[in-house]
């Protein structure tokens, strides 16, 4: 019976922290039309891997980059670019769930997390949306879309990455205080 109020408590940890990043996803900061969004939405995520691990934080990330996608007017072209892009690529984010419980740890966490959700980005610029012939990013004109992919998805997963890690030093001492459940 414990373990069952556990899962529900977790999932509806995790229900609260998935709200609070579609709530951060309609802040944020445009990158000038080169791409992405720098935006907050990724620390709620981790702050579930650190407490649930890296299931939940897998499903957690799934489950938000298809809400976003849904209602964050989300485009793509085609399914693939929308799974890339939005669905497998927060997905990712729950990597940083090996991480689970170690707090100090944590600015490593949201590290990997964002690598790993940058990899997912840069195979769908790589891959999806090498269609075409020459691009322009960042005043770069090239028709290599590993460089494409590259610069594209670095110029607002770098900031992005820069602003977890910060946060996720600036929370650890916070992460202690953070209610636990108890097991009655």
């Amino acid at each position: 019976m414990a373990n069952s109020k556990k899962v529900i408590f977790s999932v509806c940890e995790c229900a609260v922290m998935i709200a609070l990043s579609v709530a951060l996803s309609f802040i944020k900061i445009s990158t000038g039309g080169f791409g992405g969004s720098i935006d907050f939405v990724m620390i709620p995520l981790f702050i579930i891997c650190y407490r649930q691990g890296f299931g939940y934080g897998v499903a957690s990330g799934l489950v938000f980059g298809l809400i976003k996608c849904l209602i964050g007017g989300g485009i793509g072209w085609g399914l693939p670019s929308v799974l890339l892009d939005y669905v497998l690529a927060y997905g990712a984010c729950g990597v940083a769930g090996i991480f689970k419980g170690k707090k100090y740890l944590f600015p490593l966490a949201a590290f990997t997390g964002c690598f790993a959700r940058f990899i997912i980005h840069f195979i769908s610029g790589v891959t999806i949306y090498a269609i075409t012939a020459e691009k322009k990013v960042a005043n770069v004109v090239t028709s290599n879309a590993w460089l494409y992919s590259l610069i594209y998805n670095g110029l607002y997963m770098l900031p992005n990455t820069v602003i977890a890690i910060a946060a996720a030093a600036l929370l650890i001492p916070v992460l202690d205080r953070l209610p636990e459940y108890n097991y009655r």
